[in-house]
């Protein structure tokens, strides 16, 4: 199987640590986040990974070229001269996924120990229910902040909404799903979404388009978004999610 890493994003409310470092290689205890995520697409049976780039592009471009030489993980990295949004790199690649019935996309800025191969097999299960696409949840702390899904007894996400004034539960998007080639006939026309800036999002423009299509995975195992300061410190102190059980 096959995944798109999403690594392109410039990190801005990280910054100053994201002036002279790009956000998917914040070190987490030492290890850049970049590094934790191919180990974990690596040990969980994916064979090869699309990687989007811009922010500091270099910098990502050079940590993958140290590193291809002690992986089996085949990477293809592609420089985007301007962000196209989640949705955009998807559509735009879509080619990389041509031959696949199933593939992942996973957006690098999330710190997680998820067990992806339940994962996957979860969302073969929910195929045979007709399931398009099976998203990670988590129990967010903030609701509002977050994309919010709305399950039915079945697991089946009957709505799903980007930051929603109220909330229908606290089971937010983690950023990482399972999803079937069928996912690409629910884009909008043309390579805009809503915002009209020829950036394309997969929360907003895609995801509400499936509801009743999709199901809910929920992560069990850590789950963070290191994309503020005040994340990024906790997850200091919280990586690897093992030492918190000793």
């Amino acid at each position: 199987m096959k995944a798109f890493l999403l690594a392109a994003g410039k990190g801005t409310r990280l910054r100053p640590l994201t002036l002279s470092t790009p956000k998917c290689l914040a070190p987490i205890n030492g290890v850049p986040l970049l590094e934790i995520w191919l180990a974990l697409l690596e040990r969980s049976g994916i064979t090869e990974v699309l990687i989007n780039m811009h922010h500091l592009a270099d910098q990502v471009d050079g940590f993958l070229q140290e590193r291809r030489h002690r992986t089996r993980l085949k990477v293809v990295a592609v420089r985007e001269t301007a962000l196209l949004g989640s949705g955009g790199t998807v559509w735009a690649n879509r080619d990389f996924v041509v031959s696949e019935e199933n593939f992942i996309i996973a957006y690098a800025d999330n710190l997680t120990d998820l067990d992806l191969p339940d994962m996957i097999d979860y969302h073969m299960k929910c195929r045979e229910s007709g399931g398009i696409l099976t998203m990670g949840l988590f129990h967010a702390p903030n609701p509002r902040a977050c994309g919010i899904a709305e399950l039915d007894d079945d697991g089946k996400i009957i709505r799903f909404m980007e930051k929603p004034a109220e909330p229908a539960s606290d089971l937010a998007n983690a950023g990482i799903y399972v999803t079937a080639r069928e996912l690409f006939t629910y884009f909008p026309d043309g390579d805009t979404g809503s915002s009209g800036t020829g950036v394309l999002d997969l929360g907003h423009d895609v995801l509400p388009k499936l509801a009743g299509k999709m199901f809910g995975y929920e992560i069990r195992r850590y789950v963070r978004d290191i994309g503020t300061i005040e994340s990024y410190r906790a997850a200091q102190t919280e990586w690897p999610p093992e030492r918190q059980e000793r």
